[in-house]
């Protein structure tokens, strides 16, 4: 059970991981960009692009209908909401928002973390301790509200991984954090109405009974009513010789087609649900090399395969030195994975994040193409 525990750890510590896998130093090289015409936009069909403060490019937005700004970062102490500020500068934030401009039919969202990187912030309590009393979670839905209204946004992503794990360096209840989650969840719809857009980050599972009680993860049934749709977590189910983004892999620790099953079992409607894609490859979750953005793996030079594929998973593979290094997506891949989306009726895709695709948005193009066709 320990060894599950830990999985399951692993499992849900996308931001801090990925965050290090996006701040890579990498030089661009030149591409030749072919001519593109991407599909015509569908109607009922969602391509989520996550767009971080920490980046340095910004998305076409003719080819996402939907871009999650992130992060947004709350700041409590001694119980008490205190308020709701942007990660890094303002004018990237700016600069995304602008985009809607070029599109107007693009919806932007701010994604809020439960991580702290704002120096005028402190670790120790976060969402865990906010969403205790009705007063923060009210307070905090108004500061939601506002944001929207003063920076002309359509709508609050929530990305807290997740309810019942301290591994961030927040609080963390098992008692409590559950069915709380859910009643902050409530008090946003009711606060941002119709108006406004509310999604949050999903984890691989439904929520699960802790050891001594309470529970870990999200009640993903309790909230299929109140949300526009749920952004699932569809990677980092496992790493290295096992991939952690194949639709079937039985030998991993999870993948997308269990993920599907657990969402459908707890009774969450599949036109809310978008499933996620990695633009990067996992390597591990620790060590001096835990992932590799695709623009990184596109440049791998000696000692390194990048164009390997697994048919059983159904997904491109790096080795190193002749042996299995990490799998990712490529634009084949995302086509299949796109059909699978089609086929079980599911809204559409999202992926994380922007800046990892290669420097002609290879991969951003395969998934637009792919929910569109």
């Amino acid at each position: 059970m320990k060894n599950i525990t830990i999985k399951i750890i692993f499992c849900s510590i996308l931001a801090l991981m990925i965050s290090a896998c996006s701040k890579e130093d990498v030089t661009p090289t030149p591409e030749q960009d072919k001519p593109y015409t991407p599909q015509t936009a569908k109607p009922g069909r969602v391509v989520v692009a996550y767009v971080t403060y920490y980046g340095s490019r910004l998305p076409n937005p003719q080819i996402c209908t939907h871009i999650n700004y992130a992060f947004g970062e709350i700041y409590v102490s001694g119980g008490k909401y205190k308020g709701l500020k942007l990660q890094g500068s303002k004018s990237r934030f700016e600069s995304v928002v602008a985009l809607k401009k070029q599109n107007p039919n693009l919806k932007v969202l701010l994604s809020i973390t439960n991580t702290v990187t704002n120096s005028d912030n402190k670790k120790g309590e976060g969402f865990s301790v906010m969403v205790k009393t009705e007063e923060n979670r009210k307070k905090f839905a108004q500061d939601c509200l506002n944001f929207c209204k003063e920076e002309g946004i359509d709508g609050i992503d929530i990305n807290w991984e997740f309810p019942g794990l301290a591994w961030s360096g927040q609080a963390a209840d098992v008692t409590a954090d559950t069915q709380n989650h859910v009643l902050m969840m409530q008090q946003l719809r009711a606060t941002l109405g119709d108006k406004y857009l509310l999604t949050y980050a999903g984890y691989c599972m439904d929520k699960k009974i802790a050891s001594g009680g309470g529970y870990r993860y999200i009640d993903i049934k309790a909230l299929d009513n109140v949300v526009d749709y749920v952004n699932i977590m569809t990677y980092d189910l496992d790493a290295g010789k096992q991939p952690h983004n194949a639709i079937r892999a039985s030998g991993a620790y999870w993948d997308i087609y269990r993920t599907h099953r657990e969402y459908i079992r707890a009774g969450v409607s599949p036109e809310k649900m978008v499933i996620g894609i990695p633009f990067y490859g996992r390597i591990a979750f620790s060590g001096s090399t835990t992932a590799l953005s695709y623009k990184t793996i596109r440049t791998l030079g000696t000692g390194y395969t990048i164009e390997n594929w697994d048919n059983a998973f159904q997904l491109p593979y790096v080795t190193k030195n002749g042996e299995v290094y990490c799998y990712y997506d490529n634009a084949k891949s995302i086509e299949i994975k796109t059909k699978w989306v089609h086929d079980n009726g599911l809204l559409g895709v999202m992926y994380w994040e922007n800046d990892q695709d290669d420097y002609t948005f290879t991969l951003s193009k395969a998934a637009w193409d792919g929910v569109m066709r």
